[in-house]
């Protein structure tokens, strides 16, 4: 068979970005006839999609190339937020630079031919363009499973059915959908599905999944076997699961300064001197922070728990500004007075986080987390339990998902909502905080023995014969069948 080149078009978003590498470089490394092409778009919130990473990758795998596409001017008026309008005004870049790889193809008869798109899940709009190029298109899924499926649910319940989703928002109803073993109360939906700014924006997204050739959903199926059976009656395309694909070798491909291998180096140290599993680790993702109260809030729980800490604290970006959070330059200024004296001995507070490295590290016994999928997989893949703090997207069906589906964590918040650069409607006691700390800190047995069976699952899943090995065997073998 002629070579292959496929087309990763992944959604300016860090996390998205990061894994959908990680999925490049196991087809990769699993076919000699594949090669890739990264189509990557600029937004405030991919800032430092490190070129170093690039680089990195490039060096690693031969077969893969970045081409970064211009930015764009959005127009104002638009809904800007999760990108979508932003991935929709990049179809002309795109469009010109396929058109580039397929007179490169032509030209040569060792150029592999393009096999198809894999787009992200938010940015299914360009199904478009592959259509004219008559190429088929593959979705990349960075969330769970369940909440595809929970996708196709509120698309076919509004579509077919005419329930309207915003009615759920605050509601007491629950949900029996088929992806999950689980009655589901509907308010824990995304905001996004709930708010009737957002809906249509998303159920759009949600339609044109239903056109892919097939969706590589980053989890695995000892994990999730409940909902990837669910796809199995026909009305869906192939879901193929393929993770867990985290980036274990996170720091080393962050954007790599002095500074910051110098708090890297600070960090491992004093996690080095602390006794096994004592630390409880808080982390709300890349774009987690609070205000001044519940950050005092926060602190009062923790020094009231008496468990160590290790704690990355955020300072919000200014209002009205959709940026990441920021270090603080000076934390003791948003802290209760005197909580850093205080707490010398048992605590430390930093900013940016070498997470995959704090996860692994043999002193963290807990893991206070935005439920972020991402973070959810690198927890169960490093064995340290959760307890859930959800903020946006959606993270609070993670949350459920850990709680209730899986019986794998602790809830401190399931429902919590603080929206991009958004005060939160509420403040979460530092009682509730404590008591959350001291569960996951103490966590039964019988909870702490399932972490640790999916934990070696979710490794065994990607080794040869494996359940997510095998399912990438069967994406490469679908995509080589379904070339045009």
């Amino acid at each position: 068979m002629k070579n292959a080149e496929l087309v990763f078009i992944p959604a300016p978003i860090i996390g998205h970005f990061v894994s959908a590498v990680e999925v490049a470089k196991l087809l990769l490394e699993r076919d000699e006839r594949l090669s890739i092409t990264f189509l990557v778009m600029k937004s405030s919130l991919s800032t430092k999609i490190a070129r170093s990473y690039n680089d990195s990758v490039i060096a690693a795998c031969g077969r893969i190339r970045f081409i970064h596409l211009p930015e764009v001017e959005l127009d104002p008026n638009l809904p800007s937020r999760f990108f979508i309008s932003l991935i929709e005004a990049q179809k002309p870049h795109v469009k010109e630079e396929v058109s580039k790889l397929v007179i490169e193809s032509e030209s040569s008869p060792d150029s592999p031919r393009i096999a198809g798109f894999v787009l992200d899940m938010f940015s299914t709009s360009i199904i478009d363009v592959a259509n004219e190029f008559g190429v088929p298109s593959y979705i990349f899924f960075t969330s769970a499973a369940a909440f595809l499926g929970t996708t196709f649910y509120i698309q076919a319940l509004h579509d077919e059915q005419k329930v309207d989703p915003t009615e759920f928002k605050n509601s007491d109803v629950e949900l029996a959908m088929p992806c999950l073993a689980s009655p589901f109360p509907a308010k824990v939906l995304p905001s996004s599905v709930l708010g009737k700014d957002f809906l249509p924006l998303f159920l759009r997204l949600f339609r044109r999944l239903r056109e892919a050739k097939g969706i590589m959903v980053n989890t695995f199926y000892e994990l999730e076997s409940h909902a990837i059976n669910s796809f199995s009656d026909g009305n869906y395309p192939p879901v193929y699961p393929v993770g867990p694909l985290l980036n274990l070798n996170g720091h080393e491909h962050d954007v790599v300064s002095d500074i910051r291998k110098d708090i890297h180096r600070d960090i491992m140290q004093w996690l080095d001197h602390q006794p096994s599993s004592s630390v409880v680790y808080l982390c709300f993702g890349s774009m987690g922070s609070f205000g001044v109260e519940q950050v005092k809030e926060i602190a009062c729980g923790l020094e009231q728990s008496g468990h160590r800490f290790l704690w990355s604290l955020r300072q919000p970006p200014p209002n009205g500004k959709m940026e990441a959070p920021s270090d603080y330059v000076n934390p003791a200024e948003v802290l209760p007075e005197g909580f850093l004296d205080r707490t010398s001995e048992i605590g430390k507070i930093i900013g940016w986080a070498p997470q995959v490295d704090i996860l692994a590290h043999p002193s963290i016994g807990g893991f206070v987390s935005h439920c972020g999928w991402n973070s959810t997989l690198e927890s169960i893949w490093f064995d340290v339990p959760i307890a859930t703090w959800p903020m946006h997207a959606e993270q609070q069906f993670n949350a459920f998902l850990m709680i209730v589906e899986f019986g794998l964590a602790i809830e401190i918040q399931m429902n919590y909502r603080k929206e991009f650069n958004m005060d939160a409607c509420e403040i979460v006691s530092a009682e509730e905080i404590e008591k959350g700390i001291r569960c996951l800190m103490e966590i039964d047995i019988k909870k702490k023995e399932k972490l640790k069976e999916i934990s070696e699952k979710s490794r065994k899943a990607l080794m040869k014969d494996g359940s997510s090995y095998t399912w990438l065997d069967r994406v490469v073998q679908d995509m080589i069948d379904n070339m045009p």
